[in-house]
Formats: structure tokens, C-alpha cells, sequence
């Protein structure tokens, strides 16, 4: 057997020709993750899942929870998963996991009122335009 000695020049051309070729084992991954939302409300809320009935929708849709999904207000606020309730308005922020959809954050709107009214949000912009000099 014979023993090969090699410089330090030519162990870091080595080295530097292995990494350029990909040879080295570091391998840079990139994954996209999409978070969707869905507003609608909720029909049902389970121990292990949120169903949301949207107007855009016939059919209600489920969403899964863990222990990481938040509960905010309309204004980022946290509030008590106790609030997701049958007839809350919501928007689900959600991620898609094969078949399954992730809750990440629930946004829970005021409820709407039970009374029959219809409540209607106006809102009005006025914009003035000038004349260039």
C-alpha cells in the first residue's frame, strides 16, 4: 500500500472543486409555503376542527387546529379560544397539507346581530383633482 501525501494547495483545490460540483453534502433546499384565507362562518367548532360556512360556498369547509393556531380580533388582539363559537364570523388563515387545511390564525369578527337588522359599513372617499401649472 502506498501512502499519497497531498499539499494544502492541492487538498483546497480539491475541496473547492467538490463544492462547486455539489459533491460536499450542503445542499441549499427552498420550500414554499402558501398561506390562504377564508372568511365565512363558523357551523361548527370541534375538539380537533373549525367548519366554516362561506356565502362563496355550498359546502361547508373544515379546518384543523393545533396547539400553535391563533385566536385574534379584527384589530391583531388575542382573544380566548372560547369566542370561536356556531354563528361567529371568521377568517381562517390556513395552509394546505395534502387533503388536510392548517389553521395558523383565526380571526374572529364581531358577531353579526341576531336582532334581524342588517348592519351596512359606508364608507365614502372624495378625492380633489388640480389642474397641472
Amino acid at each position: 500500500m502506498k501512502n499519497v501525501k497531498f499539499s494544502s494547495i492541492r487538498a483546497a483545490a480539491l475541496s473547492a472543486v467538490l463544492a462547486t460540483a455539489g459533491l460536499t453534502g450542503a445542499y441549499a433546499q427552498s420550500s414554499v409555503v402558501t398561506t390562504t384565507t377564508s372568511a365565512g362562518t363558523v357551523s361548527e367548532f370541534s375538539p380537533n376542527a373549525i367548519t366554516v360556512t362561506s356565502g362563496t360556498s355550498s359546502q361547508p369547509v373544515s379546518y384543523t387546529y393545533s396547539k400553535t393556531t391563533t385566536y385574534v380580533d379584527e384589530n391583531g388582539n388575542p382573544v380566548s379560544v372560547e369566542t370561536v363559537r356556531s354563528g361567529v364570523p371568521v377568517t381562517v388563515y390556513y395552509t394546505q397539507d395534502g387533503d388536510r387545511m392548517l389553521a395558523s390564525k383565526v380571526v374572529v369578527h364581531s358577531a353579526a346581530p341576531t336582532d334581524g337588522t342588517t348592519v351596512i359599513k359606508k364608507t365614502t372617499t372624495t378625492t380633489t383633482t388640480s389642474p397641472a401649472p
